[in-house]
């Protein structure tokens, strides 16, 4: 009886050492598989082989062939925006150093059309900030950011997304689908052919409204700020247009290569293949970052429950650097904002933003 006892122990003891060493093995698969894929395979990726953008004819030939995919044409839209001057919103007669608002609409193709507000400080330092919006709706939820750069005497033009904010959601009525109410922004792929691409969409508003600022003010620098899809335009906006100096990308964007979570994969302007293939997303960093007076900065929230939490943009920094630093006119940085765990433009963000403009 006391073998047969021992017997049973011994068998216990080695299913319970065989079923621990199973679950071991399992996790350190899991891990690897997890480590992977938060990695975005990066580990076994020539990034530089992402940038195509390494001299100013590249940079220029791939700006060109972004022109004509946008418009049709090699240079920026040359149109002027309808202006109001003087509008009252009391959403924002509380402002500090305000000492008005003009309203800018820019009416495009299908009725869409983007509403910004100017808002003049009373104080003026001679600067002008682009602020942009992200998929949250209308720039008033920007409000304290826009209070932010009035009170250090900045005037700031405020822009929403597409569709969003009191931006138009026109019905287009089509013979394939019928009468669709555009809504979100991948529906903007019904309106897609061969010679319209409504990712124009995106960038056009502010292309213009700089057309009407280029005549009518004189500001020392243009600066761009952006949140989350506001970050992702700021990203297209400052690859195409050099009158914008200085260009913050809050949460806006990571390379294709590190989206592999579906939280990152984005609506349809951020993953538009046909987009992608005349400029990757490392290409468009390098092309805001080149050029005399200019910068491109990145800031990600490191506990972001949006989207491109994390330090994943390791694995591409130092390689758009490298370039930015070779083609020796231009200046590209990251910063990890670890101060709170929301999908905003954290204080600290805000300062970080500040010191870059001043120094």
């Amino acid at each position: 009886m006391k073998n047969l006892n021992k017997s049973i122990i011994l068998i216990s003891v080695s299913c319970l050492v065989f079923i621990l060493g199973i679950f071991l093995l399992l996790h350190s698969l899991n891990q690897t598989n997890i480590d992977e894929h938060e990695a975005g395979f990066s580990d076994f990726l020539d990034v530089s082989s992402l940038i195509h953008v390494d001299d100013s004819s590249s940079l220029n030939e791939i700006k060109k062939n972004l022109n004509l995919f946008l418009w049709n044409q090699t240079d920026l839209p040359d149109y002027l925006p309808i202006v109001k001057n003087d509008i009252i919103d009391n959403r924002y007669t509380h402002l500090q150093n305000l000492d008005s608002i003009d309203k800018f609409s820019t009416n495009m193709e299908y009725e869409i059309n983007s509403i910004a507000y100017f808002f003049k400080p009373i104080n003026d330092n001679g600067e002008l900030v682009i602020y942009h919006q992200g998929h949250s709706g209308d720039f008033i939820e920007g409000v304290d950011t826009i209070q932010f750069f009035l009170e250090k005497n900045y005037s700031v033009v405020a822009f929403s997304m597409p569709l969003f904010g009191m931006n138009s959601q026109p019905i287009i009525d089509s013979s394939e689908f019928g009468k669709v109410k555009l809504q979100s922004h991948n529906q903007l792929e019904l309106l897609e052919d061969h010679d319209f691409k409504p990712i124009k969409f995106f960038v056009e508003p502010i292309v213009v409204t700089l057309n009407y600022i280029d005549i009518h003010y004189d500001f020392d620098s243009i600066h761009m700020v952006g949140i989350s899809g506001g970050g992702w335009t700021t990203v297209l906006a400052s690859a195409l247009d050099d009158r914008i100096n200085q260009s913050f990308s809050v949460a806006g964007s990571y390379p294709m290569f590190l989206r592999n979570e579906p939280k990152n994969f984005g609506d349809y302007e951020q993953h538009h293949l046909e987009l992608y293939e005349k400029a990757s997303y490392l290409d468009l960093y390098v092309m805001g970052s080149i050029g005399s007076d200019r910068k491109f900065v990145q800031i990600f929230n490191k506990f972001d429950p949006c989207c491109f939490d994390g330090d994943l943009f390791i694995s591409y920094e130092q390689e758009v650097k490298n370039i930015v630093n070779k083609m020796g006119n231009g200046y590209f940085e990251i910063y990890l904002d670890d101060t709170h765990n929301e999908h905003i433009i954290s204080d600290y963000g805000l300062e970080i933003i500040i010191n870059e403009i001043t120094s």
